[in-house]
């Protein structure tokens, strides 16, 4: 019997952050036309959004992100230069405290990028809607999906477009793809369609942390490097980093695990900055021009959604990006997993003899696949801390302790720091920082470590004696 194909002559994408971008390029290939639909207004130029309080805080594009965009935008590394963001080999530039000392600086050869969010999702939103089959509707909401009679199929979404006059309108398509963030209504709708909505892993970690813009001095030596602060928990719970972007500015952000979050006062802002162990930090903006307030930003949990567990789901949908994991954010992992789970539906679309019921189970085990690693790492991390609560794997403390050793190796061995950045970039497993010729490195270098303690702990003694 001849395999049904999905039709594809409309598809709609819901949410123009990031993820719907990536989704409308990926399905422009597949589908006639592509319409994407988002609630807010939307800018041509550089613009936070209401519904993206996210975008106005620290952001960095990860290696593993940066080669897909430029796989679907080749001229947007180009772009991103040109626009004031800072392109380079992330070893070189990068100048990170953590566990004790800075982490060893190497040519690696894989590029990442500074810059503000809202400059990055320009650039891709401008040449997402170049392409001559996708359009945008800005300020419409989607107020449910529209199905086939027994509910099996969704054909289309309900909207509410709010232009100079409000009014409802059915849009109907061959599929729809979810791409509004954590706080996605795809639950709330499977289960008002009779579906079962996804079991959720929910793990709490209030982090917080407060953000502000600053003059940048080119000249400074650091001015090229981002710059890093992150704890060794759970002795330490404080992070901070301050990022070179466009317009010779640096964006900072601090904050910490379990409450600790920083003020929002200028003495206070200053002083818990003050306090971190990379005195770099400090120093910048102590003595930069301030440009903006400074804006608290709160994330409770990481939370994923299961929809690859899922034994019924409707056709004609799909879910991706924060909808389906929203990982805490100190990691810098959002925005490379939705584009890689982008990706990831781009090749299942490649494969036209994928029958419509088959589509969306296909998609979301490739998509948990994506979503593995940065939960593993992320969620790992976050249970060095004893007020971290929720689904804890399996022996997530014995790996936490080999973690910690593989942290403090690489300020001293460049080729952990290689294997780690790999990992931390998703573009290895975290498998692969545990092979017996690594793990003879990071034994190594812990006992360099041990010693340079010693070391430093006698002579701090000897002149004391003095």
């Amino acid at each position: 019997m001849k395999t049904q194909t999905v039709a594809r002559r409309r598809a709609l994408v819901l949410g123009a952050s990031m993820a719907g971008l990536l989704t409308a390029r990926v399905l422009s290939e597949h589908f006639d036309q592509v319409t994407i639909l988002e609630r807010d207004t939307v800018t041509a130029e550089p613009q936070s959004r209401k519904g993206q309080p996210q975008t106005r805080h620290l952001h960095g594009l990860l290696a593993s992100g940066l080669q897909m965009l430029a796989h679907y935008f080749p001229d947007l590394p180009d772009a991103l230069t040109e626009n004031g963001a800072i392109v380079g080999d992330m070893a070189e530039k990068m100048h990170w405290h953590s566990y004790g000392g800075f982490r060893q600086r190497f040519h690696m050869g894989l590029k990442g990028a500074t810059m503000s969010r809202p400059l990055l999702e320009s650039l891709v939103r401008q040449r997402t809607l170049a392409r001559p089959n996708i359009t945008l509707r800005d300020n419409t909401a989607v107020k449910g999906l529209v199905t086939t009679t027994d509910r099996s199929k969704v054909v289309g979404v309900e909207v509410e477009s709010r232009g100079a006059s409000t009014h409802n309108e059915t849009i109907s398509a061959d599929l729809v793809v979810d791409a509004t963030g954590r706080g996605s209504r795809t639950p709330q709708w499977l289960t008002e369609l009779g579906y079962a909505a996804p079991a959720e892993s929910e793990v709490k970690v209030d982090v917080g942390y407060a953000t502000r813009l600053y003059r940048r001095d080119p000249s400074d030596p650091l001015g090229q490097d981002w710059i890093l602060s992150t704890p060794e928990a759970p002795r330490e719970s404080r992070f901070g980093g301050i990022f070179p972007i466009e317009s010779d500015r640096w964006i900072i952000s601090i904050g910490g695990w379990a409450g600790d979050h920083a003020p929002t006062d200028e003495e206070g802002f200053l002083a818990f900055a003050h306090s971190l162990p990379n005195p770099d930090i400090y120093r910048i903006i102590s003595q930069a021009e301030p440009l903006s307030k400074i804006i608290a930003y709160k994330f409770p949990a990481s939370l994923r959604r299961h929809y690859e567990q899922l034994e019924r789901f409707p056709q004609g949908l799909l879910v991706l990006g924060d909808a389906i994991s929203s990982f805490n954010p100190t990691y810098g992992q959002g925005m490379s997993s939705a584009i890689l789970q982008a990706a990831a539906l781009d090749k299942i679309l490649a494969q036209k003899s994928v029958a419509p019921e088959l589509l969306a189970r296909t998609f979301f085990k490739a998509a948990a696949a994506v979503v593995d690693t940065p939960w593993q790492l992320s969620v790992g991390e976050d249970f060095r801390f004893p007020q971290t609560t929720g689904p804890k794997p399996a022996g997530v403390d014995l790996i936490n302790r080999y973690v910690a050793a593989v942290h403090r190796a690489t300020r001293f061995d460049p080729e952990v720091g290689r294997a780690f950045l790999k990992v931390m970039n998703l573009l290895e497993p975290p498998t692969s920082l545990m092979t017996p010729g690594m793990m003879w490195r990071v034994w190594k270098a812990n006992r360099a470590n041990r010693q340079e303690s010693r070391r430093v702990t006698e002579e701090r003694a000897a002149q004391v004696a003095v």
